[in-house]
This record gives C-alpha cells, sequence and structure tokens, in this order.
C-alpha cells in the first residue's frame, strides 16, 4: 500500500517511479514533488489520500468520529473571525472564543494541513470553561489565511509575535497569554520562543512537536516512506530555499529554547509514528528556562489529550496556577 501511495505521488510529476521506495533512485522531480506536497499551499489533490502514509497515523473509527464532530461544534460556537496583516503583508485569519470572565488568552497554532477546529475541537470546551480567550489561528498557507507556502514553524513563528500584538492591542496587555500548538503548531510556538517576547506571554504549552524541518523531514523519509534521504536531502534542502528563502536546518525548535527564557510544557504520546516522541525529549533538554514533561503512554501523534483527558487537563491547569501571576 504504501508503495502504491508513493508511485502516485512521484506519477504525478512525470518520473518514473518503480522501485524508488527501495532502491532509493531518486531523481529531481521527484523531490519538487515531495517538497510541493510539504510546502506549497495549493498543494496536489493526491495529499488528502496520502496524509495517512505520510504520517503514519492510523486514527480509530470512534476517535476519529468524535473530532469531527467536535470540530464542527466548535466551528458553530466560535463564529468570530477576525484578520490581521503580518509583518510580510499577508492577510492572516483567526476565529474568536471569548468568555465572560477571562483569566488569560491562548494563541492556538494547528498542525501542518490541518485546521483549528480538527485539531483543538476536542479541547476547547476544557480551554473555555476554565475561562481562556482563545485566537485559533489558520496558520498561513493553510485553509483561509494567506501566503503561497506552508513554512514548518521557520515563517510561522513571526506570525505568533503578529498574534500576539493583536491580542494585546485588543486586550491593552492586561491578560497573560500562552502561545500552544500542535505538531506543527507546537514547533510553530516552540520556534517562536527564540523572539523577544513581550512580558505578558508566561508560557508556551507544546504537544506533539518535531526539532526541525531537515529532522522532521528525514523521519518521514526513512520511517513512513521507506526512502533513503540521504540520497535526496540536499536536493529537497535546495528546493526548500527556493520557495521559502530557507533551508531545512536554517533553524529550530533547539536553537530557540537554548534562548528561552518562557515557561514550557511539553506534552507527547509515546506511540507517536509521525513525529517521535524522542524529539519531545531533544526539545526538553535544549530547554533552558522553567519546563515540564507530559508523556502519554501509548498515545499516538495528537491524540495524548483523547487518551489522558483528566491528566492532560490537570497538568495544564497546574501549569497555568504557577504562571498566570508571574
Amino acid at each position: 500500500m504504501k508503495n502504491k501511495i508513493i508511485k502516485k505521488l512521484l506519477m504525478l510529476s512525470g518520473a518514473v517511479a518503480a522501485g524508488v521506495g527501495i532502491a532509493g533512485v531518486v531523481s529531481y522531480c521527484v523531490v519538487e514533488r515531495l517538497v510541493e506536497i510539504a510546502l506549497d499551499s495549493e498543494g496536489p489533490e493526491v495529499i488528502e489520500q496520502s496524509k495517512s502514509i505520510i504520517s503514519g497515523v492510523k486514527i480509530d473509527r470512534e476517535i476519529r468520529n468524535r473530532i469531527i464532530s467536535s470540530g464542527e461544534e466548535l466551528g458553530n460556537i466560535c463564529n468570530k473571525t477576525v484578520e490581521i496583516v503580518a509583518h510580510d503583508g499577508e492577510i492572516l485569519v483567526g476565529h474568536l472564543w471569548e468568555c465572560e470572565n477571562p483569566e488569560r488568552v491562548l494563541i492556538a497554532m494547528h498542525g501542518w494541513r490541518s485546521s483549528w477546529t480538527t485539531d483543538f475541537g476536542c479541547i476547547s470546551e476544557f480551554w473555555h470553561k476554565n475561562n481562556c480567550n482563545v485566537v485559533y489561528v489558520e496558520q498561513r498557507g493553510q485553509n483561509n489565511s494567506g501566503g503561497k507556502y506552508i513554512g514548518f514553524g521557520m515563517m510561522e513563528r513571526y506570525d505568533c509575535a503578529d498574534w500576539i500584538r493583536f491580542v494585546n492591542t485588543r486586550n491593552g496587555g492586561t491578560l497573560p497569554i500562552y502561545l500552544v500548538g500542535l505538531s506543527m503548531g507546537a514547533t510553530t510556538v516552540l520556534m517562536a520562543s527564540g523572539l523577544s517576547l513581550p512580558d505578558n506571554v508566561r508560557g508556551i504549552i507544546a504537544d506533539s512537536g518535531y526539532t526541525s524541518l531537515y529532522a522532521i523531514w528525514k523521519h518521514i523519509a526513512e520511517k513512513n516512506l521507506r526512502m533513503a534521504y540521504c540520497l535526496f536531502g540536499r536536493m529537497a534542502d535546495g528546493a526548500c530555499r527556493k520557495k521559502i528563502n530557507m533551508g531545512t536546518k536554517d533553524y529550530s525548535t533547539l536553537e530557540a529554547l537554548s534562548n528561552n527564557d518562557r515557561p514550557v510544557l511539553f506534552i507527547h504520546g509515546s506511540d507517536d509514528h509521525f513525529v517521535p516522541v524522542s524529539m519531545t525529549y531533544e526539545n526538553y533538554k535544549a530547554c533552558k528556562a522553567p519546563k515540564r514533561l507530559f508523556v502519554v503512554p501509548g498515545a499516538e501523534h495528537g491524540m495524548s489529550y483523547i487518551l489522558e483527558q483528566d491528566k492532560y487537563e490537570t497538568a495544564v491547569k497546574d501549569f497555568w496556577i504557577s504562571y498566570d501571576k508571574k
């Protein structure tokens, strides 16, 4: 099945795909296609049917239905849409769900080729009941936000700073802010930790974040697609640089966290096949600020909240209690 999907991805580029995953004979056309799937806002139609192969994640039907229904409910409740102009002129879209007596603001960043409703539908009610105003961000290059490319956190970290300015302009900087992310969103907020942030940004909650674009591409290629990344990594880096003016090794969460001074709650599932839990251990080790680690045994990618909801909520509430008041 994996080879069939890989061949379909590659044949879209007009390349001869036979044996690519096995022999490691990778042409420039093939690399261009794979980078397009990863980065281009308007990627090929084959993306949707190949996401499970790329991610290595298989979601139980009951859980999938819960994610879908929770996402639909969030989309119906959260009907206040806002737009900001990013640092580079792109129009970015967000969705506000505000509560009556807010104690903090969360800026929530979703993952790669996902959405705010999919990634945060299940946890949104918990946030609302615990007096959080939430800005659900549509990441650049995805859904309704502008941008020609997805930056895997390297570009999006600056968007975090733009959203922080939006929140502080709206609220006068009176409420504590937490940057929250899932998957690529987690890497986005971790990379943002390397920026100069306002004092009222009290902490970061990163669920299932990877360390760098290079590291996650290498992992996916070798573990999920069974392709030898060493044979085409340099070509992939060049194609990436051509699109987003940054190479796959130009920035990492490890670099950001070595300069970070904001508390971080790291969360990950032990059985993650998309972003290995080892990357969160690397991030945790690199973090020089106060830090906490919550690993859920048996949880797949982004499934920690669903598998251990009570423990997850306790970890998050304890984090807020510790850092709401500086």
